[in-house]
């Protein structure tokens, strides 16, 4: 049986048993709360279902569920994974609210430096300072995108701070309160609504990385675009152990010879691709760019430590304690890993 896509309503109801076996193989279900053209799911999750089958010798197969199927709420992932619903969730780290307390730092003003170096610098992190986060979960990977952009559908933003008054959907928490720092009125929304959304006026526009643009077709909507990297989003791939436990010995060496650093090493070149394509598509659709500096970044990383702050103090009351001091091995580890 070849490792497929599928959307079928069906699916809902034989999922919720144990692993299925086929033709004597053992079925496990991925999924994701990306379209099924997303590099989520043709780069990352469809070619790590075949690796994985291969491995195995044809004792696994791979089913890859994407955001049109029954299991695509971007909210569900990781529980999903842990009702056994699917075998291997892709996730966004800040939907819902409130989890991840502590990798969540990593997605504050200016934290990351790239995906390549934010996600390395989460997976040497994950057993020390972020444990705590993924208690009860075997983690496959964590990854972030690259410092992303504002967008909207008309107003030219020269600025950060020309956001104000503006309606802009966020990604996460962070993102959420830096952009009410700045005047605007953010918007938590899961990527997959933003099209309809932006159509009807609810939102004058997103940040993104450009990767979003072509990922989820904004590029007829979004027309203005300014190059602020000043945040990130970060996203998870879990699995529940109990149920990897039950796995025969042949698939489970076939899974963990395929996901941890091997995986999490391939996310930077994997995003410099996607917001190529992104960035591509916004261009070609008649969008505009507006450049910043290093130096007005500067500026910007300056101005806007008080959100760092703010952020760094609410989740300190919220029960992370030692929030600053993961914060500054954050910005360590990263600084280390990009000599």
């Amino acid at each position: 049986m070849k490792l497929r896509i599928s959307a079928f309503a069906a699916a809902v109801a034989f999922a919720l048993a144990a692993p299925a076996r086929h033709a004597g193989a053992l079925e496990l279900k991925f999924s994701t709360f990306v379209p099924p053209t997303h590099g989520f799911v043709t780069d990352v999750l469809v070619p790590l279902g075949k690796e994985i089958e291969k491995k195995s010798g044809g004792a696994v197969t791979v089913r890859v569920f994407a955001g049109n199927s029954p299991f695509g709420k971007v909210a569900n992932q990781a529980d999903q994974v842990k009702q056994g619903v699917v075998d291997l969730a892709f996730g966004l780290n800040g939907i819902p609210r409130g989890r991840y307390l502590r990798t969540s730092i990593m997605e504050m003003p200016f934290v990351a430096e790239s995906a390549d170096l934010a996600t390395r610098t989460l997976w040497a992190m994950r057993d020390g300072a972020l444990a705590e986060d993924w208690k009860g979960f075997k983690l496959a990977a964590l990854h972030c995108h690259n410092p992303g952009l504002f967008h909207t559908r008309d107003k030219r933003l020269e600025s950060i701070y020309d956001v104000k008054g503006l309606r802009m959907r966020a990604p996460n928490p962070s993102t959420q309160d830096l952009l009410a720092f700045l005047g605007a009125t953010p918007v938590g929304m899961p990527p997959g609504q933003v099209y309809e959304n932006l159509e009807k006026g609810v939102i004058d526009g997103a940040v993104f990385p450009w990767d979003a643009i072509k990922g989820f077709r904004l590029e007829s909507l979004l027309k203005e675009h300014l190059d602020a990297r000043v945040y990130t989003a970060c996203f998870h791939l879990v699995m529940n152990p109990e149920r990897f436990a039950t796995y025969p010995p042949a698939v489970q060496k076939a899974i963990d010879s395929s996901i941890g650093t091997p995986l999490v090493d391939k996310f930077g070149a994997w995003w410099a691709q996607w917001d190529k394509a992104g960035y591509d598509a916004a261009m070609k659709a008649g969008g505009t760019l507006v450049p910043v500096s290093n130096a007005t970044r500067e500026k910007w990383r300056e101005q806007l430590q008080p959100v760092v702050d703010q952020e760094l103090a609410k989740l300190e009351k919220e029960g992370v304690p030692n929030a600053r001091a993961i914060y500054d091995e954050m910005r360590r580890t990263e600084s280390k890993l990009a000599r």
